[in-house]
């Protein structure tokens, strides 16, 4: 006698058994099916949809048209030969997306597509050609259309050209061609070139040009040391020769000749005869600009970033500054006053602040029910306000007109602008300028061509770019992309690598009237910059906190981003 047991059922299969039988089923549904009438997969249909050149899946042994002796296809096999970067993640779709064909839909996973670079020389260039890590959510200004591109006070530390053009013309000058750059240069010298040129490797007007572009001026110079950066260069400069190290006389020496150069730059800039100057210290960086450059009627100079420490000392030699990125409020100047107070008298001044910031609650009549905050308090976070602030791009710092010379005996007598440990001990800082003054060593920017063939889908195309490394000023980089206007025929595009502690530099000082074009024009006409640079220098500057970072120019006209 059978019992029935609850629960059981006499067609009852185990797991393995199912998934045989699904197997079997899908086999015999396959081999029913012609290989035309085979359904193709989501991700080849993709690719079909974009228009990609695929080769047919190799015949399966055992399929339709297949023989015995046909070689079945690899299912370990990896088909996605991209070249993948490090910092590239690997984005996965969600299962609702990865079956919507569409025109950016990853086709690699289906076909053989080979991704080839062949190199025109042994050097590690593909660090050239990776993108910057600096999102488009982070740039302050959205990407604008010109003629000309806006004036860009930061310094760049490398300039990466891209053009279907050869950038040949820019290797191997010769000593006739580099002898007369260099004296263009000297000279300041106007050259005038065609909108276009046909054969650039064979112009030598285009070529005396490029080498008049790439010459700066330093001090001091050491040819085994990098003296720029300094900000965060202890890296690279820790294991070089320091014979000043522990050498207090030659120390001594290195800063009075440092002095000596320091203040013929700022009696060329007083006198126009340089339009502007850098100084590049261990902490921070000073940018001096004549009168007449960035809307300014007065000369000017910008320091950044600045700590509290740095700004009370200033304070305390009479220097009046201001901070431009902080909004100041109600009864409080712009100008911070360096002249010393007495001890009454500031309390006076605490007392009268603290008397009108709590008058409304007088006229509310609950000046009684409200704890008013002790004066202590109030100092002490003002305080922590003003510390926060220290190394960041807020604490920039203005000094202008004759304060700048008293700036200048400051910076020359300020012990703290040297280093006293570290790699860096006992070095003065940097001077950059774009034309010669004392004690100056003149210096190149270096510039090297590349060609690559990068992969399209019709084969492979050319790619040519020109890197120069080296303290790009704001002229040289005017200077170069007005000479590739020309060479490349209004068609090129760039990457800018800025060095972040100039960034700030680009914010528009406060004017106080508007300066006349012609009479600067004729003011600065002996600065030792061509018209056109000058020109776009003494343009208000519109890039605020931030600094150009990609260049496209097409048909002429540009296309940046910052």
């Amino acid at each position: 006698m059978a019992f029935s047991v609850p629960g059981y059922s006499p067609s009852f299969k185990k797991p393995p058994k199912t998934l045989r039988l699904r197997r079997k089923r899908v086999r015999s549904l396959g081999a029913d099916l012609s290989p035309s009438e085979r359904p193709e997969p989501a991700p080849r249909r993709a690719a079909l949809a974009a228009g990609l050149p695929l080769r047919p899946f190799p015949p399966a042994a055992g399929r339709g048209g297949g023989g015995p002796g046909t070689a079945g296809r690899n299912p370990f096999a990896c088909l996605d030969n991209r070249p993948r970067s490090p910092a590239e993640p690997s984005e996965v779709l969600p299962s609702d997306q990865q079956q919507a064909p569409g025109p950016f839909s990853d086709s690699n996973q289906e076909n053989d597509l080979v991704w080839e670079e062949n190199f025109s020389e042994r050097t590690a260039v593909t660090e050239l050609f990776q993108p910057s890590h600096r999102s488009f959510s982070e740039s302050d200004i959205p990407s604008s259309q010109s003629t000309e591109l806006p004036a860009d006070w930061s310094i760049k530390t490398r300039l990466l050209f891209t053009s279907s053009r050869p950038f040949s013309w820019a290797d191997q000058l010769k000593a006739q061609e580099e002898a007369q750059g260099v004296v263009q240069h000297c000279r300041a010298k106007e050259v005038t070139l065609p909108q276009s040129i046909q054969d650039p490797k064979h112009s030598t007007e285009l070529r005396c040009a490029f080498q008049q572009s790439l010459i700066y001026w330093l001090h001091p110079a050491f040819s085994w040391l990098p003296l720029f950066p300094r900000i965060g260069a202890d890296r690279k400069m820790s294991g070089r020769t320091s014979p000043w190290f522990d050498d207090e006389t030659l120390q001594h020496f290195l800063m009075s000749d440092w002095s000596v150069s320091f203040t013929s730059l700022y009696n060329l800039l007083k006198t126009k005869l340089c339009p502007y100057f850098y100084i590049c210290t261990y902490q921070f960086t000073v940018l001096f600009r004549a009168a007449g450059l960035a809307g300014s009627d007065v000369i000017t100079a910008l320091i950044s970033p600045t700590t509290r420490g740095i700004r009370e000392a200033m304070k305390n030699e009479g220097i009046e500054f201001s901070l431009p990125l902080i909004r100041e409020s109600g009864h409080e100047k712009k100008k911070t006053s360096g002249t010393r107070l007495g001890h009454g008298e500031e309390q006076a001044i605490s007392d009268e602040d603290e008397e009108e910031s709590f008058s409304w609650l007088e006229e509310m009549g609950v000046q009684d029910k409200i704890k008013k905050p002790d004066i202590l308090s109030i100092k002490l976070r003002k305080e922590k306000q003003e510390v926060q602030m220290d190394h960041r791009a807020e604490s920039v710092v203005l000094v202008k007109g004759t304060n700048t010379f008293t700036l200048l005996n400051f910076l020359i007598n300020c012990k703290s602008l040297i280093a006293t440990s570290g790699p860096q001990a006992g070095l003065p800082p940097t001077l950059l300028s774009p034309v010669a003054f004392r004690g100056a060593t003149m210096q190149m920017l270096k510039a090297r061509s590349i060609n690559v063939k990068t992969q399209v889908l019709s084969g492979y195309k050319d790619q040519f770019s020109l890197e120069i490394t080296g303290p790009v000023m704001p002229h040289s980089l005017h200077s170069v992309t007005t000479l590739l206007t020309s060479s490349q025929s209004g068609s090129f595009s760039a990457g800018l690598h800025t060095h972040e502690p100039t960034t700030v530099f680009n914010i528009c000082p406060p004017m106080d009237q508007v300066l006349d074009k012609e009479t600067l024009r004729g003011e600065l006409a002996n600065c030792g910059l061509p018209p056109k640079t000058l020109d776009q220098l003494s343009q208000t500057p519109v890039l605020g906190k931030s600094s150009l970072r990609n260049v496209e120019m097409s048909d002429y006209v540009y296309n940046w981003r910052s």
